[in-house]
């Protein structure tokens, strides 16, 4: 599957923020500030997090597409996508997790 799909829902995102708060739940956020998003983004690990330790595999996969739509709202207010999320896994590709929080302690 090609990352199409992330960049559609990137630009869905970018116009449902200027849209109505009373008609686009995008933009109710918006509307609301960064503590909603944020409040968002915590409740939809939580519950990513429950889905998984139940191992229920429909669930989990559901759970995380909320969690990565909040990100992507999260994102889209700071002026960035999915491409910048995916430049930095591909810089970090074949980098072991334990020499890459290294590196980061060290900046």
């Amino acid at each position: 599957m090609k990352n199409d799909i992330l960049d559609r829902i990137a630009a869905s995102i970018e116009e449902r923020k200027k849209a109505d708060p009373q008609k686009s739940y995008v933009a109710s956020l918006f509307a609301k500030g960064d503590d909603a998003m944020l409040k968002k983004i915590g409740e939809e690990a939580t519950e990513t997090v429950l889905a998984a330790k139940s191992g229920d595999k429909l669930q989990i996969v559901r759970e995380t597409c909320d969690l990565w739509f909040h990100c992507m709202i999260v994102l889209a207010r700071h002026g960035l996508g999915p491409q910048d999320v995916l430049a930095e896994m591909k810089r970090r590709e074949g980098i072991s997790g334990i020499d890459e929080k290294a590196a980061r302690k060290k900046r």
